[in-house]
């Protein structure tokens, strides 16, 4: 049966300018918690692993994402964590009661072979320190160890494992969660502004060139939020580069028309923070700006119940391994346009987590790797939303849900990229029945015409993916095309798509 036409307008201006995109803003996450690690990236004896245990068919998929940064080990588990334990010889580490996750931690993957399985990746390293049970000595110490040359004890005791030069690892956070009950060491703003000051002020001491960030809010409904960001601010803005953002999005009352609105909360959680951030700098009377790192965002609902029965102190237990719909993916691509929205002030973010823990890469303990459905748009965004994010007028019909007003059934971000003479539009049809035809004004783009129109589109909106079994992939049968200075698309109902551009030869 034909889908009714419902219609909607843009107008791109290569003028129209947000930000250029920090590749960051397309990071990932990789915890030790469930089979991220052991079981996901890490796997010997398994007949893709490479001679230290990785497992080359998923870090191809890692690679075909150009992931630019990982933030790694944690997440909850960072907070209990003792970093000495995952370094020197493999026989010599101990295995520790993992608190977070009530798993047995066996430290047979740490700090230098994270760093490995890194650069074979092609991605940088975001990394976190202990501020629940340890504090500014652990900290200025594994900044010693990581990225001090030599000719002190913790350079020296790196060397001695094997690592000659330094690791270099510039991206560092402050924690994890810090304002969450369920955190160990979990602490009021105030205490953990202090830490986080005194620790950040011997960290610059040991390595002036890191960046650091400072833990804001574990998810816009804490009760704490925002006067969480205002308090911790207070006591690190001198030192901090960023502020963190956590939040992940569920769908429990199965509802998709508010459940595909939800990137609206992304954006208001954005504007708060940034607004805050700002008041602190005009309390400051500082010419500083404070930016944002978004570095825990997705989908995470679907594996709760199972993850209750599962049995503790097991070593790498099957633990948030949740199974991505079609609606998850088409939610995920509009959170990915509210990232580039506002990537004047978000530089960095992470898609929580990448393999197996609510992830676009799932894996077969010694089998098959595969892609869930939300890996397309993240891939399709990381790998085409490189250049200058563009602020586009858009006119679109709008609908009201059970927790939102007004919103549009178009939702947009556009890329410029001027060398490759590109532009990409990112869309969303958020429309549950009807297709919307767009008329995209791009006259300031003369001579471009339509190179490439991707979709990804299913009938059913719980279609999911499992090992051998690809139901929800895009296609490249897209219906756009350039008339007078106006891209036509075509844009099916309940679709996530991307039109690329070039200037024609």
């Amino acid at each position: 049966m034909a889908q009714e036409l419902t219609n909607a307008k843009m107008i791109v201006d290569k003028d129209f300018k947000v930000s250029e995109i920090d590749p960051r803003i397309y990071g990932s996450f990789i915890e030790h918690l469930g089979r991220a690690v052991y079981g996901g990236i890490y796997e010997p004896g398994h007949p893709k692993a490479d001679e230290q245990g990785f497992r080359s068919d998923v870090m191809d998929l890692v690679k075909e994402l150009q992931v630019p940064i990982v933030r790694y080990p944690g997440g909850n588990m960072v907070s209990a964590y003792n970093w000495e334990d995952g370094v020197g010889p493999k026989d010599e580490r101990p295995s520790r009661l993992e608190l977070a996750w009530r798993s047995i931690e066996n430290n047979r993957v740490g700090t230098n072979e994270f760093v490995d399985w890194a650069r074979k990746a092609g991605t940088d390293v975001m990394m976190a320190v202990n501020l629940g049970t340890r504090g500014i000595d652990a900290a200025r110490n594994l900044l010693e160890y990581t990225n001090h040359p030599g000719g002190t004890y913790y350079s020296d005791l790196r060397r001695s494992h094997g690592y000659e030069q330094p690791h270099n690892i510039k991206t560092w956070c402050l924690g994890n969660e810090m304002d969450g009950p369920w955190q160990l060491g979990g602490k009021t703003a105030g205490e953990y502004g202090r830490l986080a000051y005194e620790t950040a002020k011997a960290m610059k001491l040991v390595d002036p060139d890191i960046e650091l960030v400072s833990c804001g809010s574990s998810s816009s409904n804490m009760p704490t939020f925002p006067q969480w960001e205002a308090t911790t601010l207070e006591h690190t803005y001198e030192y901090a580069d960023y502020v963190s953002l956590h939040q992940y999005y569920t769908n429990y009352e199965n509802d998709t028309a508010n459940f595909l609105a939800k990137s609206m909360e992304m954006d208001h959680f954005i504007g708060t923070v940034v607004s805050t951030c700002d008041y602190i700098k005009a309390k400051k009377r500082s010419n500083k700006m404070i930016n944002l790192s978004f570095d825990e965002w997705n989908v995470w609902f679907h594996s709760t119940a199972e993850d209750q029965k599962v049995e503790p102190w097991q070593t790498a237990p099957p633990l948030l391994e949740d199974v991505y719909t079609f609606e998850d993916a088409v939610l995920v691509g509009s959170l990915l346009h509210t990232l580039l929205k506002h990537s004047d002030r978000v530089k960095m973010a992470c898609m929580a987590q990448l393999v197996n823990v609510i992830a676009p890469i799932m894996t077969d303990n010694g089998g098959q790797v595969w892609k869930q459905t939300i890996f397309y748009p993240y891939y399709y965004t990381s790998v085409y939303g490189r250049g200058t994010a563009l602020n586009p007028v858009v006119h679109s019909p709008k609908y009201d849900s059970k927790d939102f007003t007004d919103v549009p059934y178009l939702d947009t971000s556009v890329v410029y990229n001027e060398e490759k003479e590109e532009l990409v539009v990112f869309a969303t049809n958020r429309h549950l029945e009807n297709t919307l035809k767009v008329d995209c004004d791009i006259r300031s783009f003369e001579g471009f015409g339509v190179t490439e129109h991707v979709v990804l589109e299913h009938d059913d909106p719980k279609a999911v993916n499992i090992v051998g079994q690809e139901q929800v992939k895009p296609h490249h049968n897209g219906k756009s095309h350039m008339e007078d200075g106006h891209l036509q698309a075509i844009l099916p109902k309940m679709s996530w798509n991307m039109i690329r551009l070039h200037k024609q030869k």
